[in-house]
């Protein structure tokens, strides 16, 4: 007969369990406690058998509660001081809950847990993982239906989670970043401040420790694993997130297209409707970027249903583009692809 798998317990989850589980208690729990009876551990445990992977699962999950902020702390047992296997772990409520002066309607807390709940598994960053653990572990679990329909946030470009790690622990990254038009990548040396969305793209701002410059980066053109040091960088007061959107807004504001769209096209519904853009006579759009490169790929893509007027650069861009696509299919088509089997 088959053995029965044990259910898979989100991390999240089981770290929720075993912080409600040690706050519960005044004396503490012991491991050996913890692994047979908490949520997420007690599915695995075997009783009198070999729970090696398990308690070591318990040491790393030990390491991430207190790195979000739970006082966790150990106690000895008062017959047999120094003896770890009869060590027992506890939360004091009296260090973990909120101040006396500070407290949620059942409102705030519904939106509270809104907030932390659109950012889920690797985009989810230490503030809201601690955020989101203590509301929960305090009672701050509202019964809101809305809950169950909470947006969630993903990023699916691979450098995202490392930059996240790095922004956490304040230090350096490197990358090879490639930019439209170059050949090869250039290797990147930067300290990131700010994981940002802007205009539906994921961007990380940056200090470049050497000259004390400040850039964007976009992370679908970071070519390759991104690498975390160890070097630390003191982040600027004014290094922040709303500074780095600031900063791409009005970037985007100051860069405008003059583009000719073909009426009814998709081109003049999707270009007419995007922020900030102005319809002129003859359906004749003014289009803001903070982008040119991004840009021409988005017009290039509307093929012969858009024209660009200017700036001369943008137009050259694009040009560029269907020029490139038509000798590419011209290829395809002289050697067969896609053509019919003779």
């Amino acid at each position: 007969m088959a053995a029965v798998r044990a259910p898979r317990i989100p991390v999240e989850e089981r770290l929720f369990s075993l912080v409600l589980a040690l706050l519960a208690t005044d004396a503490g729990l012991t491991k050996t406690e913890i692994l047979s009876t908490v949520q997420g551990y007690r599915q695995k445990y075997v009783s009198g058998g070999d729970n090696a992977a398990l308690e070591r699962q318990f040491e790393r999950d030990k390491d991430d509660i207190r790195e979000l902020g739970v006082p966790l702390e150990t106690v000895d047992d008062p017959s047999a001081a120094g003896d770890n296997h009869l060590l027992r772990y506890r939360i004091l409520r009296g260090d973990y809950e909120l101040p006396l002066d500070i407290s949620f309607s059942p409102e705030e807390t519904a939106l509270l847990t809104l907030a932390g709940m659109v950012w889920r598994e690797g985009t989810l960053s230490a503030e809201s993982r601690r955020a989101l653990l203590k509301l929960r572990s305090l009672g701050g679990a509202a019964s809101v239906p809305e809950l169950d329909y909470a947006p969630r946030v993903r990023s699916r470009d691979a450098a995202f989670e490392p930059l996240r790690t790095a922004l956490d622990r304040g230090v350096v990254v490197r990358f090879d970043y490639l930019k439209p038009g170059e050949d090869a990548p250039r290797r990147r040396e930067v300290a990131p401040f700010a994981l940002v969305q802007h205009m539906g793209r994921w961007m990380v701002s940056v200090v470049e420790p050497d000259t004390s410059s400040r850039k964007n980066f976009l992370l679908s053109r970071i070519v390759g694993p991104v690498t975390v040091t160890s070097r630390s960088f003191p982040r600027p007061a004014d290094a922040t997130a709303d500074s780095a959107l600031e900063g791409l807004d009005r970037l985007w504001e100051q860069n405008t297209a003059t583009v000719r769209a073909v009426p009814g096209s998709d081109a003049r519904t999707r270009l007419g409707k995007r922020r900030g853009t102005v319809v002129g006579d003859d359906d004749v759009l003014v289009v803001h970027y903070s982008d040119r490169q991004v840009l021409a790929e988005e017009l290039t893509a509307f093929g012969p249903e858009v024209v660009v007027l200017a700036p001369a650069e943008l137009r050259a861009l694009v040009a560029d583009r269907l020029r490139d696509l038509a000798s590419d299919h011209a290829a395809a088509s002289g050697s067969g692809i896609g053509g019919d089997a003779s």
